[in-house]
């Protein structure tokens, strides 16, 4: 999320300024609102209140708590929600519809700020969360303690290369942790507009850094588990069964940024304006599919509307994208919010249907809409650049273009997340967290961990790689990220870190650096000038200066050199991939603020590189073939486009397929498995057509079933051994694909079914179990966007660099 184009100069000018000017808004906000700290309230005296239902906080107002049932806490939420908004006027509601919320001071609600992000770590992104600058005087900070630093983990991309669900989840954890300490001491808040689960469609996207890659199927188990370690309480993970609207939350998580938004700024077409023209197929199989499983299977609490138009309609003005689906099919539990200014785009950008501010404001409340984020804390023309909903409500209401009955239902979702989040209550195993709490040795342990687990081997020729320091005593240390200026490791979305280690600093804790040494080690790849939010890549390569001065160091060596690359998305390394002289390549991704401990520990042997990449890397030469305005994921013969992802390209411009990652040791995999049959009952009404190539005569008399309405309690179960024939202990990805029947249409070449990452020592064999879900793992998308499971013979394949296996499953379907 940012600015829209009419705010970006205001932006810029107000960071110029930040350093000599304070920033000043005119708002007409009650005191409360406007102190130091976050998205918490403060008393006159300077005390920071952790609950709205604080008697203390009450009396200071002159009001008698007992006299709110909405503060009762032994009713349940939904009626104490119901107390709170029916003793509100329409003017109080109105203003609470925006991300910087005024509450209702008459009725003892205060403000709250729902703005926050947590990617991969707290971020200062936005108005809420609000780290102390290192120069501040002593005592002079927000909040109850100074907090200058949060622990930044690797970024999102990184964490992807890992497969490591385990690791997902704790990253949550700890970042949830740290964030309800902020909110403790007067510094934070509670809602966090976090994460980015946009599929990478196309390889020149600038937000790649901030996703878990190209597959849906695991950009939706990272939403699953990231989501899980932000909100979930133990004990209370909704596992078994119970009221979801009264499961406790420990931070509200938010998946962003739905639907069908992949484009930032490529060749004059912008997000604000951008339509997305998609097939109700590519909807299903790809662009709603992590969502789904963010709202199902992760019970995320929000879900963020982006900027761009689907198939001519703002994706925060889609009734059927947002109350159909999102809320009806999918049950969300929590609220739906628009990415920032996205409802003033409609009318100042998209121009959508010549709507004023007060048109767009209704149709977006009136398709489902709950929350409007602006761009509340800048100001324009001497006043604050407000959200849409709050500004134009009021005119909407007198109109009669807005019910204030859907303005109710906006504020019954927001409540009941505050109620589920202890806002109005205080959840009592938190409430003692604080500064203690936040970079703590296991956070920080963690982050390296999770840095050195997204670390991906993609060449070591005569396996130069590991090092042993204790032989080659010193490296030559070159490159433009060696130093890591601007602090490149941290990426978008981040906060000040806990500490910051360098590429060059991790090495020089194991070896001398020195300009004669005979070991060269070249840190490159590109930053955030290149690609981030707002800005995607013109092309795949390297910066020209920085393959110049590879190859220039490559020849003067007298042994090969060691290229280590920090980027994002793929780069085009064909020539470094071909040189005899560059004799590793290493891909670090954006590792965060542990970064340059995490590389070093890889290439000095202390760790055994196992992460896989998430994203096919192709050659420069693919982007010739295809705009990034092209949204399909098959080929479009006739307008000679290739088609997209792992799943539907498997061309000549791959330089490193979709998984792939190298290690120190090799790994071969067996199973017992030679194939199965899985008979799966079929009624009449289940059937569904399926279309076949050309070649085939005649289609089998129930082609497929309809997976939505069948029962689905059909699997398959195998175990895969995976051998580590090396003499180096390391952890392995093994990643599950299914491949649909052959005679099957345009079907995907393969997808993702299932992963695990195991640690298998030297020399030793571990056993992998798998279950696999047959409507899960062998369903398809058929033209029509049903989703089905094809009869014929399927295939199970496990695949990586140096071994695969694979076996049939035949799928009959029974009438």
């Amino acid at each position: 999320m940012a600015a829209s184009p009419s705010h970006l100069l205001v932006l810029f000018a107000l960071l110029l300024c930040a350093n000599s000017v304070p920033l000043a808004s005119s708002r007409a906000l009650p005191a409360s609102a406007s102190g130091a700290g976050g998205a918490n309230f403060s008393a006159a005296s300077g005390k920071v209140y952790t609950k709205v239902c604080d008697a203390e906080r009450f009396a200071e107002r002159g009001l008698e708590m007992s006299a709110f049932r909405y503060c009762d806490a032994s009713l349940p939420y939904a009626e104490r929600v119901r107390d709170l908004i029916g003793r509100m006027t329409v003017e109080e509601k109105v203003v609470n519809l925006g991300d910087w919320s005024r509450g209702a001071p008459r009725v003892g609600l205060p403000p709250y700020k729902w703005w926050s992000e947590a990617l991969h770590g707290l971020s200062d992104t936005g108005p809420t969360t609000l780290f102390d600058a290192l120069t501040s005087k002593p005592g002079n900070h927000s909040g109850r303690a100074a907090v200058f630093n949060g622990t930044v983990f690797a970024n999102v991309i990184n964490s992807a290369a890992s497969f490591n669900e385990t690791l997902w989840k704790s990253i949550g954890q700890a970042v949830s942790t740290e964030a309800r300490a902020m909110y403790n001491l007067g510094k934070g808040g509670l809602t966090y507009w976090s994460p980015n689960i946009n599929v990478v469609r196309d390889p020149r996207w600038g937000r790649a850094l901030e996703t878990p890659g190209e597959d849906p199927f695991v950009v939706g188990r990272y939403a699953v588990n990231f989501v899980r370690g932000m909100q979930d309480v133990p004990g209370h993970d909704g596992a078994a069964g119970g009221d979801p609207y009264s499961r406790p939350l420990k931070t509200s998580a938010c998946c962003k940024h739905y639907a069908a938004y992949d484009l930032d700024d490529w060749h004059n077409h912008t997000r604000f304006k951008f339509d997305a023209r998609v097939t109700e197929r590519d909807m299903a199989e790809t662009f709603l599919r992590p969502f789904e499983m963010c709202v199902r299977d992760g019970d995320v609490s929000s879900v963020m509307c982006s900027y761009n138009r689907v198939n001519g309609i703002p994706a925060c003005a889609d009734a059927r994208l947002l109350s159909g689906t999102i809320r009806g099919d999918w049950g969300l539990h929590g609220y739906i919010v628009s990415d920032c200014d996205s409802v003033r785009v409609m009318a100042d950008n998209a121009t959508w249907l010549n709507f004023t501010g007060v048109e767009a404001s209704a149709a977006s409340l009136r398709a489902g809409l709950d929350l409007d984020c602006g761009e509340s804390w800048l100001t324009q023309h001497g006043k604050p650049v407000m959200d849409f909903l709050s500004i134009n409500g009021m005119a909407a209401v007198a109109q009669g273009k807005m019910r204030e009955a859907d303005i109710d239902n906006a504020l019954n979702n927001q409540y009941m997340t505050l109620m589920r989040l202890g806002f109005f209550d205080d959840i009592p195993q938190y409430s003692s967290l604080d500064d203690k709490d936040i970079c703590t040795d296991e956070h920080r342990s963690l982050a390296v961990d999770g840095a050195r687990q997204g670390i991906v081997l993609l060449k070591n020729a005569d396996n130069l790689l590991p090092l042993d320091p204790k032989k080659i005593g010193a490296v030559a240390v070159h490159g433009p990220h060696a130093l890591a200026p601007e602090k490149i490791m941290d990426g978008d979305y981040t906060g000040p870190p806990c500490r910051y280690v360098t590429p060059r600093q991790g090495i020089s804790k194991d070896v001398e650096i020195s300009e004669d040494a005979n070991t060269t080690i070249y840190f490159g790849g590109i930053n955030l000038h290149i690609e981030k939010e707002g800005n995607d890549r013109e092309d795949l390569l390297l910066p020209k200066n920085q393959t110049e001065q590879i190859l220039h160091h490559a020849a003067a060596s007298p042994n090969p050199i060691i290229l280590v690359i920090l980027s994002g998305g793929g780069i085009d390394l064909s020539f470094a991939h071909n040189h005899p002289k560059i004799g590793a390549i290493l891909w670090a991704g954006y590792p965060g603020g542990e970064g340059g401990n995490a590389i070093a520990d890889v290439i000095f042997g202390r760790y055994n590189p196992g992460g896989r990449l998430p994203l096919t890397w192709f050659k420069n030469n693919y982007i010739h073939k295809i705009p990034m305005t092209s949204m399909q994921f098959r080929p479009v013969p006739e307008l000679g486009y290739p088609g997209r992802t792992y799943k539907f390209y498997d061309g000549p411009d791959v330089l490193y397929p979709y998984g792939y990652g190298l290690s120190y040791s090799k790994f071969h995999y067996k199973t017992a498995t030679n194939g199965t049959v899985v008979t799966v009952p079929a009624g009449g009404r289940h059937c569904k057509g399926l279309s076949y190539k050309s070649s085939v005569s005649t289609a089998p008399a129930c082609p497929a079933i309809n997976v939505d309405g069948h029962a689905c309690t059909e699997t398959i179960s195998f175990n895969v051994s995976v051998i580590n024939i090396g003499d180096k202990d390391g952890a392995h990805v093994v990643l599950v694909y299914t491949m649909p029947p052959p005679e099957v249409d345009q079907a995907p070449i393969k997808q993702v079914a299932a992963f695990q990452r195991v640690y298998v020592p030297a020399s030793s064999t571990v056993s992998v179990p798998f279950t696999l879900n047959v409507c899960k793992a062998f369903g398809i998308v058929e033209r029509t966007a049903y989703t089905v499971v094809p009869s014929g013979v399927s295939k199970v394949l496990v695949e990586n660099v140096d071994s695969s296996v694979s076996f049939p499953v035949k799928i009959e379907l029974s009438v």
